[in-house]
């Protein structure tokens, strides 16, 4: 290859890592704000997160098409063929990811009596581990750290213990309160996506490690 186009595949490729970048940085505030609207029960803070899902959006396409321009026009080969496909990947995970905090956002006028429900004190907590797991992802992402990849996959036994307690919880309160099964459903709704979101944390994590090392972390990494 010649200069003229090392360099302009290295632009490329620093413009996709900045436009995975950008969409990383937009979930993570989706996740914070679905979360604050839910225990704020704030619909205004909703509504913002749900139109912000748009611009998540309209960066996954940004990111398909320069992949795809990449791979057609560079042809790249062995490692950085690899780094194309793992950024086209995780664009479409993290494009899920917004997708459940606007899932998260939608449920906000739908939960009554909000005071009753102690799992409104244990999703914040849930939210909170599942965002750091995105913002560890996102970093090991840019930094690729294959070891910060495997700490990220090894936190989502954490967020699906949280899930299995709010799911007891909330099906024990449902049995004592039948009047609070609406919206007791629907914070099971909410909680589900917040396991999802570790979920793809781990499936981007995952990713990371395949990039920077060519190979899968093992099955059996906790």
């Amino acid at each position: 290859m010649s200069d003229h186009t090392v360099k302009a595949f290295d632009e490329d490729i620093t413009r996709l890592r900045g436009l995975i970048a950008e969409m990383g940085g937009l979930s993570e505030v989706a996740i914070q704000g679905a979360l604050d609207a839910l225990v704020k029960g704030d619909q205004k803070l909703a509504q913002k997160v749900i139109d912000g899902d748009k611009k998540i959006d309209a960066l996954e396409t940004e990111v398909d098409k320069l992949a795809v321009r990449i791979i057609a026009l560079r042809a790249p080969m062995a490692d950085d063929l690899r780094e194309v496909i793992a950024a086209l990947k995780i664009a479409g995970m993290v494009e899920r990811i917004g997708d459940y905090s606007k899932n998260i956002a939608k449920r906000v006028g739908q939960i009554g009596g909000r005071r009753q429900f102690e799992p409104l004190t244990l999703l914040p907590a849930m939210g909170e581990l599942a965002g750091e797991m995105v913002h560890d992802v996102l970093t090991a992402y840019s930094a690729r750290d294959p070891d910060l990849a495997r700490e990220v996959i090894a936190t989502d036994d954490k967020v699906d213990a949280f899930y299995n307690s709010i799911f007891r919880n909330l099906v024990s309160h449902m049995v004592e309160n039948p009047a609070t099964i609406s919206s007791a459903a629907q914070l099971l709704f909410v909680a589900r996506n917040l396991e999802r979101i570790g979920d793809h944390a781990t499936n981007v994590a995952e990713m990371v490690h395949f990039a920077a090392t060519g190979v899968y972390p093992p099955d059996d990494e906790d």
